[in-house]
């Protein structure tokens, strides 16, 4: 594809599908600058074009955070036709999302008051933005009291269960969703919802045998061996050649790829597909597993079956907590490598690591959950220091570059010489502690049997459960639960309890 080309003909001809497309393919290609201004240039270059800039709007709004742009850009559409309802409705929305509680708030008011007939669908919106924008309680107070009295759709009954998840209160969902797949019950957003619901609640039985009834969640890639029949718990195995591969997060793959011995004892042939990150610290933790990186795994026959990797646990029947494989260490780092970082660290102990953030993200709704869980070193640090310790960092990605930002106690930054998963496992085994939030260092910390403090966000994921400050999954984590939007409260019940740790800390 001629990007150069293509730009050129929709600044000439410019129509709103040409305009969403090319800015999708920027954006799906890392360049999110330049879809952000080829968006602007076009809309200013035909002002007047209401739809061009509707479709600006939209794709901005779908791929980045930019909420300030996408909000200018519907202002302007609705000085020229101010009674569109769904455009006002997109503009609130926007403000949500983009902090401004107040704002969007007040608009959606105006809106239910001049637009009676509208204010079903303006209730589905209301409570969508608000979940979105990490308001659950707010949404739980309009949704409550409009279903009392007010018209009952599949929408505004899922909301509400949305809102009771993240609130940490799994099983009055579950009733909420269920009324919703009554009305809709094909509906796989709404199906996936209630699985992860059913498994936060302790329901390992019913939710993992929905949860992979989903289609998986690969990013847009595709394999040729996504068309292999999919395996499935009690299939025939013996002699088989399957493959399992990546899906969702790196998180979930160090999770899940605990189960793997299950299919070893039951005759099968196994392959595993991953990110290069991850190829050599599986192929060392599994020497009877063949492992490959997916962006080089050419076509091969031969192979029986395929699942993705977080399909594990309903095939290894894993119906309760008490079914959770046991095992940890169930990935282990290379005994060079230990002994090439632990020469590498400084000799003072105790050496705590730290991690503050996931992966930034693009994408509006991706950016969204990583607000959630991520906060800044600037918060953690100042939480968490002084400490009579050693502090390494494990953070890894952009936010790394905020140490160089970071004027409190010295930090330890190993990372430049981590070329990947098996090299931040090495480096985890010389620390005496790992304090993260929820992030793949996390399951990595856990599943090499490392102790390891999760700070975690207030809408704890579905693997967290509702409450309490241990985890089934790894027996060395100790939970962090924060309970609000801001993790300030919940790093200073962390800081206090590492002052407390480090007094009683013996080496060895």
């Amino acid at each position: 594809m001629n990007i150069a080309l293509w730009k050129d003909t929709v600044l000439r001809s410019p129509t709103p599908e040409n305009l969403v497309q090319l800015c999708s393919t920027l954006f799906s290609t890392g360049q999110e600058l330049a879809a952000v201004r080829l968006a602007l240039e076009v809309v200013s270059s035909h002002p007047d074009d209401l739809p061009l800039t509707t479709a600006a709007a939209g794709v901005i709004s779908k791929h980045t955070a930019r909420h300030d742009i996408v909000a200018t850009l519907l202002r302007s559409v609705l000085l020229r036709v101010p009674h569109i309802v769904s455009m006002q409705a997109f503009l609130a929305y926007t403000l949500i999302a983009g902090d401004d509680l107040t704002g969007g708030i007040a608009l959606f008011s105006e809106m239910m008051a001049r637009h009676p007939g509208e204010r079903t669908s303006l209730c589905e919106y209301i409570s969508t933005s608000l979940l979105n924008a990490g308001y659950p309680l707010e949404a739980l107070e309009i949704l409550d009291l409009w279903l009392k009295d007010g018209e009952i759709t599949v929408w505004l009954l899922n909301n509400m269960g949305c809102a009771l998840v993240r609130l940490g209160r799994s099983a009055e969902a579950l009733p909420w969703y269920e009324r919703a797949l009554t009305m809709a019950p094909d509906n796989p957003e709404i199906a996936f919802s209630y699985a992860l619901t059913l498994l936060k609640a302790g329901k390992f039985r019913d939710g993992f045998a929905r949860y992979v009834d989903r289609a998986p969640m690969t990013n847009g890639q595709v394999g040729w061996f996504m068309s292999l029949p999919r395996l499935r718990h009690g299939d025939d195995v013996a002699g088989r050649k399957i493959i399992l591969y990546q899906e969702q997060g790196l998180g979930d793959t160090i999770q899940f790829i605990r189960s793997v011995p299950y299919l070893l004892e039951q005759g099968a042939e196994v392959t595993i597909a991953v990110p290069a990150g991850l190829v050599r610290l599986l192929a060392q933790s599994f020497p009877d597993v063949s492992v490959r990186s997916i962006a080089e795994l050419g076509q091969e026959d031969g192979y029986s079956y395929a699942a993705p990797i977080p399909d594990l646990p309903f095939i290894a029947g894993v119906m309760s907590e008490s079914d959770i494989p046991a095992r940890i260490p169930y990935l282990r780092a290379d005994a060079d490598d230990i002994a090439r970082f632990a020469a590498m660290l400084p000799a003072r102990r105790p050496r705590i690591g730290l991690v503050w953030a996931g992966d930034r993200r693009v994408k509006s709704e991706h950016v969204a959950a990583d607000k959630r869980r991520s906060t800044t070193l600037a918060e953690m640090g100042a939480a968490l220091c002084p400490v009579d310790a050693t502090l390494v960092n494990l953070q890894f990605g952009p936010p790394r570059a905020e140490i160089e930002a970071w004027q409190g106690q010295p930090l330890f930054d190993p990372m430049g010489d981590v070329r990947d998963m098996a090299d931040t496992a090495a480096l985890m085994e010389s620390l005496d502690l790992i304090i993260s939030v929820d992030t793949s260092p996390v399951h990595l910390a856990g599943a090499i049997g490392r102790p390891v403090w999760l700070v975690n966000r207030w809408d704890a994921c579905w693997r967290w459960g509702d409450e309490g400050d241990s985890s089934p999954w790894y027996p060395a984590t100790r939970v962090f639960r924060a309970r609000e939007k801001s993790f300030g409260p919940v790093l200073r019940e962390v800081g206090e309890a590492l002052h407390k740790w480090v007094e009683t800390w013996k080496a060895g």
